[in-house]
């Protein structure tokens, strides 16, 4: 496809890089941004300036942040003996918009899939292993699919020998579902229904 303009053509290729977004909508997006005022399309440009600069890893649970430590984490009137750990911030956000759940996070930054090249060294479990000396329960609040599983019984395994109470979300959450689309009420019944996960396994 020939352009009229180099700069425009190099803001399309840029943009058909994003996930679900093809060339014909990156053009659809870059004529757009063209077309209205240049402030917003500027202010876009900040933000994005902004989230690279500034947005980086909570030292204590690697969700995202605009400081060392997140302010879930610096929160004091949050319970540092509860660490619930997901996957990644979306479930966070997913949790925290519940209202229901007042402990801290640990995020694993994916989840274990040899498959797809994923294995506990690309994951930020030793930290969490960590943590689990302090605390008093860590709730695996994990997707319900083979991954999910296959992670949550990894972490029971290396969390055993801090003694760590270990719990895991109810299953009020569909086999196969993602956190994220879970609707609230939904999971914060599955968070205050926790259960044991040694319970929920034949060893």
């Amino acid at each position: 496809m020939n352009f009229p303009s180099k700069v425009l053509e190099a803001a399309i290729e840029e943009l058909a890089q994003l996930p679900g977004i093809g060339r014909r909508t990156a053009m659809r997006l870059a004529l757009h941004m063209l077309k209205r005022n240049a402030t917003q399309t500027l202010a876009l440009s900040d933000a994005l300036t902004k989230l690279v600069n500034e947005v980086r890893y909570c030292k204590v649970c690697f969700s995202l942040s605009n400081a060392d430590v997140c302010e879930i984490c610096s929160n004091g009137l949050r319970n540092d003996k509860l660490i619930c750990v997901v996957q990644d911030i979306r479930d966070v956000m997913a949790i925290e918009n519940t209202g229901q759940y007042r402990g801290l996070y640990h995020v694993l930054g994916g989840l274990i899939s040899p498959m797809d090249g994923v294995g506990p060294a690309q994951l930020t479990i030793q930290p969490l292993v960590t943590r689990a000396l302090d605390a008093e329960e860590v709730i695996l609040a994990l997707s319900s699919t083979m991954e999910g599983d296959t992670t949550n019984f990894y972490l029971y395994k290396v969390l055993r020998p801090t003694e760590v109470k270990v719990s895991v979300i109810a299953r009020g959450i569909g086999i196969g579902d993602e956190l994220e689309y879970t609707d609230e009420t939904t999971l914060a019944s599955s968070i205050s229904h926790r259960v044991l996960y040694a319970d929920t396994i034949a060893e």
